[in-house]
């Protein structure tokens, strides 16, 4: 173990000329710059200045780091060092919880993440699966005995074992970049994997000094964890590519999903994908309607809409669409958006000018074909806000009901009965999640009929570090999180012996 340096902080930031990396890249067990010193900056989307810069990297940085992750996998006792594992994870996890401070001030100023969503899944959540991981490792099942079998004469003994995949390429979002860089990272080295971590371009700096924490607060041996950051596409495509590289783990859109999964294809690794979703809450006519408009406006305005799991589209019933609009206009006015630094706000900003851009293009081209703007649809500034908007009467078949917008903006659908709202429901390429508010048993079979690897009825959380999280059709492959977590990261060795 290292030095037990501290995390220097980037909180309270402004604008800068200094282009030095505020951070290093993690590449077999040394911080380092990017090849050549190349840098971009990040930026505090509260107010659009520069927070800090990060390294570039290069495609000659993702090949060493392929490299040192593979001579770590393939001649290191990580793989099967049971003990050494769950050492290590608790040691990140003491780390993540003694850096608390640093971390969150880091992920609030880059990634806009208020006090309430920090306490969430922008950071204590996330730590918490390190040491789900930790645990469940502890006790986990590695063999299965068959028993025997009897085949030309005499007794076989078989039984499986499980082995960690190998080397994991791990490629993550902006959105929640601890949720998914620790929901991808636990379980791999829980599994006895060697990872290389891309930060994604927009918050390089909150994944880089997770890197940091590792290569200054744990035993986790060199080459084992690798970390980069970097905004050119061939450094992402360099991982998907390469022969050495056995996994590639991606959360982000359902179109680089595509993408990457046909690079894949070449070398026939195995690909798990958390991608995007278009997921309805439902609202039926026996519903409490307070309780069920709260969850549908606040939990559209949580992280400015940026959340691949959020209801985007409400389906409301055609006799009560004027009383539920009305009311969650209200809850929209009552929403408070600005500084993320201060405990009272609920919403902060976007992630960037061109991702409201998009945002507000969307509502935009929504208005033109014949949605109603009920409120909202307006940029703010300093820093890249866009008020809490409703659009009511919308087209289900519509870019907006379609299309992920990831922006605080809520689409909604009237249908005239079950059978209507299950089909509407259904209609999307997208299997994320989902939420309906209802009688429980009428609720409860009318969820079992939609598709999607998520459910909430009746406002019930399902996220935590023991659930399994992951979407049907083309929101993914797989699941994080939960004992199907690890197991996305482990491959079975069926053996068999002669005994009699």
């Amino acid at each position: 173990m290292a030095s037990p340096d501290a995390v220097a902080t980037t909180g309270g930031a402004t604008a800068t000329d200094d282009r030095r990396p505020a951070r290093r890249l993690l590449i077999d067990g040394k911080l380092v710059e990017a090849q050549g010193g190349a840098t971009y900056a990040s930026l505090n989307p509260a107010t659009g200045e520069v927070l800090a810069h990060a390294p570039d990297a290069t495609v000659a940085d993702a090949e060493a780091a392929i490299a040192a992750a593979r001579t770590a996998f393939d001649t290191t006792d990580w793989s099967t060092n049971t003990e050494l594992r769950v050492r290590c994870l608790e040691q990140l996890h003491a780390a993540l919880v003694a850096h608390r401070d640093e971390m969150g001030q880091l992920t609030t100023d880059e990634v806009g993440a208020t006090p309430a969503l920090l306490a969430g899944a922008q950071y204590d959540q996330p730590v918490a699966i390190v040491k789900y991981y930790a645990d469940l490792l502890r006790d986990y099942p590695m063999t299965e005995d068959l028993g025997n079998i009897e085949s030309r004469g005499m007794q076989h003994h078989r039984w499986v074992e499980k082995e960690a995949a190998g080397v994991v390429a791990a490629i993550i979002a902006y959105n929640y970049p601890n949720q998914l860089a620790l929901a991808k990272l636990a379980p791999a080295l829980a599994a006895g994997c060697t990872v290389v971590l891309k930060a994604a371009p927009d918050t390089p700096l909150i994944t880089l000094a997770l890197g940091e924490l590792i290569a200054n607060h744990t035993d986790i041996p060199a080459g084992v964890v690798n970390v980069i950051s970097g905004v050119e596409p061939a450094v992402g495509a360099a991982l998907t590519v390469s022969p050495d590289v056995d996994m590639v783990t991606f959360t982000g859109s359902t179109p680089t999903g595509r993408a990457i999964m046909a690079a894949a294809s070449e070398t026939l690794k195995k690909v798990f994908l958390e991608l995007g979703g278009k997921s309805a809450a439902i609202i039926l006519d026996d519903a409490e309607l307070n309780m069920a408009t709260i969850f549908a406006a606040f939990s559209m305005v949580t992280h400015a809409g940026q959340g691949c799991a959020l209801t985007s589209r409400l389906l409301v019933p055609r006799s009560r669409r004027d009383e539920i609009v009305e009311m969650i206009k209200t809850h929209f006015s009552h929403v408070r958006y600005g500084d993320p630094n201060e405990p009272t706000t609920y919403m902060g900003p976007l992630i960037s000018e061109k991702q409201r851009d998009k945002v507000d293009a969307m509502v935009q081209r929504a208005v033109a074909a014949g949605a109603t703007l009920v409120t909202g649809g307006q940029k703010q500034g300093p820093g890249f806000f866009y008020t809490p908007t409703l659009l009511a009467d919308v087209d289900p078949d519509s870019e907006i009901a379609q299309e992920e917008v990831f922006g605080p903006v809520l689409a909604v659908i009237a249908y005239d009965d079950d059978d209507d709202a299950v089909r509407i429901a259904n209609n999307s390429i997208y299997g994320l999640s989902g939420a309906v508010f209802g009688d429980q048993d009428r609720a409860l079979a009318l969820a079992r009929r939609i598709r999607t690897g998520t459910f909430s009825i009746n406002g019930g959380n399902y996220f935590s570090p023991d659930a399994p999280f992951g979407g049907f059709k083309q929101s993914g492959i797989g699941r994080e999180m939960g004992s199907a977590g690890l197991e996305e990261f482990l491959e079975s060795k069926t053996f068999a012996t002669v005994v009699g």
